[in-house]
């Protein structure tokens, strides 16, 4: 994995314009580069290996699902130890499953769910449950409360 050391200037000024300033157009990366006084190739290249060595996960839109009528669970898992890699395989099978964590904690896999409804979700947690032999706690939100995280890659030699 790429160190943060390791970035240049250039893929730090990139990372910023990802987090924060992503052009909403049909051209998203020509318009970086137009930004950045860069070719759009270059764009897509330095991106590519920030994303190849583990450095950016994924670039994409974040949905508020509540918004547009889905249901969504935080849940917890106690695994044993030897079989976490297994049982979070059937879980990331699940097209609705967006994040899944390993916690130092008596419940050590967390994951979130969104389906359509609440009907479907539960659904799919008893199947999980049948599916990998476990218990799934589900703790859906009463508030939410969200917040914007942004992390700025200022180069640190230049602070």
């Amino acid at each position: 994995m790429k160190e943060m050391n390791e970035l240049s200037r250039t893929d730090r000024e990139i990372l910023n314009v990802l987090q924060a300033d992503f052009p909403l157009t049909s051209q998203p990366y020509r318009d970086i580069a137009e930004k950045m006084n860069l070719d759009e190739e270059e764009v897509i290249a330095r991106i590519r290996v920030m994303k190849n060595s583990g450095l950016i996960r994924r670039i994409g839109g974040i949905m508020d699902a509540r918004s547009l009528g889905f249901y969504s669970t935080l849940c917890a898992c106690k695994v044993p130890e030897e079989r976490i890699d297994a049982v979070a395989g059937i879980i990331n099978r699940q097209k609705g499953v967006t994040h899944n964590y390993i916690r130092d904690h008596e419940f050590n896999l967390w994951f979130t769910l969104t389906a359509p409804t609440k009907d479907e979700a539960m659904q799919i947690l008893q199947s999980l449950q049948s599916d990998a032999g476990i218990e799934v706690i589900s703790m859906p939100a009463k508030q939410v409360y969200k917040i914007k995280v942004s992390f700025e890659m200022s180069d640190p030699d230049a602070l």
